[in-house]
């Protein structure tokens, strides 16, 4: 039922959606519940000529651009023929082909078996997953072959052509099947990279370099962003590197760290900290979690001698807890106060108590309240 119902919401999306910002009601016929504000990407890193696209579009035309770049490239999963049901490989098909863009069956091992075979043949294999929460069945390839295959066979064969889409995270009604975060599973594994865009123009610039890495990659893509995040998006190929995370607002009395949505909430936060407190959060997005940029974030926690770490899923084993291992041996001299985690909680995740189960801005801000009073 889930399923059915964001799917006819997807197929009867408007245009106006993507550009109407001052439509409130907009957004809300596409998601129930949002916990947090978007704030658009305004970096002026990238030069050349931009474009407005929400996240969905960017990731759309920046598989367009690298269709069209390597003839040798395909794309495929469940229903990816027509669009998905995100849309982001819309129009794909009838551009390139039913060759180079195809449906898969419903068999996410397969999918990642099948794409490991062309990426060790040679092809740029794009897979996507339809949700996140069903890439578990593919571990075993994703782990044990992707991830060793150049290692296994003394660098005669590798698979770094892989790269696996797959949208996560929460989206106001999807329930414990369809709002999981599963990164930190895949962070365990050396041999694989692994990212998380916080909106449009990251999306598509990582997206890019993802397929071009020597790795096989996984780009974890929150779904609640897809229509949500919008930004002025270079339309030009461009590149975002894996590996380095972004000093998105500079401060210096506590150090946020957060990816994908929780960035958003961490730069509410942010400005609730400001206001109520007076003092400034200094907030990053870890943009790659595998690897994760150590220097960035222990050189920010050594001036602010403070941390909060937020991520959507569970806090036990969550990525946070590796975070806050380095953390303690890099700069366990200039920590002010205990290092605090803001998190999912350790059960499923629920589905009318979604609001409830989400580190949001209030949970986020009465962590900061803590340590800035230790």
């Amino acid at each position: 039922m889930v399923l059915s119902q964001l799917f006819t919401r997807l197929t009867n999306a408007r245009t106006s959606f993507v550009f109407n910002l001052a439509d409130k009601s907009v957004f809300r016929e596409h998601v129930r519940w949002i916990q947090f504000t978007y704030y658009t990407d305004k970096s002026k890193n990238i030069p050349g000529e931009t474009e407005k696209m929400n996240m969905y579009q960017a990731i759309n035309n920046g598989l367009r651009i690298a269709m069209t770049k390597d003839p040798n490239a395909v794309i495929f999963g469940e229903d990816v023929g027509f669009g998905g049901v995100f849309r982001c490989t819309i129009n794909l098909q009838k551009e390139f082909g039913k060759e180079r863009v195809f449906n898969t069956p419903l068999c996410e091992q397969g999918i990642a078996g099948f794409g490991i075979g062309l990426a060790t043949a040679g092809v740029t294999a794009i897979a996507e997953i339809q949700f996140a929460d069903y890439i578990f069945p593919a571990f075993d390839q994703l782990v044990n072959e992707a991830a060793k295959i150049r290692y296994r066979s003394g660098g005669e064969f590798e698979c770094g052509k892989l790269t696996i889409r797959a949208p996560c995270g929460a989206v106001g009604h999807g329930g414990l099947y369809h709002s999981q975060s599963p990164e930190a599973y895949f962070a365990h594994t050396p041999g694989l990279k692994i990212v998380m865009p916080r909106g449009a123009k990251q999306a598509k610039g990582l997206l890019l370099s993802c397929i071009e890495e020597p790795d096989p990659c996984i780009m974890f893509e929150p779904k609640i962003l897809y229509r949500t995040a919008i930004d002025d998006v270079p339309t030009a190929d461009y590149k975002i590197e894996i590996g380095k995370a972004e000093i998105v607002r500079e401060g210096d009395a506590a150090t946020l760290v957060g990816w994908g949505t929780q960035v958003h909430v961490l730069l509410e936060v942010a400005d609730l900290v400001q206001e109520e407190l007076g003092a400034s959060c200094e907030v990053i997005d870890l943009i790659s979690i595998l690897p994760w940029d150590t220097e960035l974030v222990c050189k920010s926690v050594k001036k602010t001698g403070r941390v909060i770490i937020a991520h959507e899923a569970p806090l036990t084993n969550g990525f946070g807890a590796e975070i806050i291992s380095i953390i303690q041996e890099e700069c366990f001299l200039h920590l002010e106060a205990p290092i605090q985690r803001v998190t999912g909680w350790d059960t499923p995740f629920p589905h009318v108590f979604e609001p409830f189960y989400l580190p949001d801005k209030w949970r986020c801000f009465a962590a900061v309240k803590n340590i800035l009073n230790y």
